[in-house]
């Protein structure tokens, strides 16, 4: 049984978790996105193309996420960045700086091992009328 305070989110938008985890956690105001890499809805596997593509569609399927709890991307206030390789952060930041919303959310960037895809990213966003009624 699910407790009242924390319910899941998910929505056939973004690929299914590759794990026991669901594709987010509501808990209160606050939204945790699992990690979401570069996969298809569609088949759950990773999408061909350039490194940006990956990013756009990692993006994508973060969006999916956040809209499926009402939430878009101008709601992210944390987002941890996984990329297999730190050379890439330029290219990264292009596409992050068009896709993400001012003001820009605090974020860390981390080198780390991938399994078939080269980048990963979780966000933390805030559901601003949630927030709201907890400072009555």
């Amino acid at each position: 049984m699910q407790p009242d305070f924390k319910r899941t989110v998910s929505t056939p938008l973004a690929p299914a978790g590759r794990g026991p985890f669901p594709q987010a956690v509501a808990v209160g105001p606050m939204l945790f996105v699992s990690g979401q890499g570069p996969l298809s809805p569609e088949t759950n596997q990773p999408i061909s193309g350039s490194f940006e593509a990956q990013v756009e569609r990692t993006f994508a399927n973060v969006e999916a996420i956040l809209r499926a709890a009402g939430l878009g991307l101008e709601h992210v206030a944390k987002v941890t960045v996984y990329l297999t390789d730190i050379g890439k952060v330029p290219d990264f930041n292009r596409v992050y700086e068009r896709l993400m919303p001012a003001p820009l959310p605090a974020r860390t960037l981390v080198q780390v091992g991938l399994r078939g895809i080269d980048v990963e990213i979780d966000v933390i966003a805030v559901h601003p009328e949630r927030a709201r009624s907890l400072r009555a």
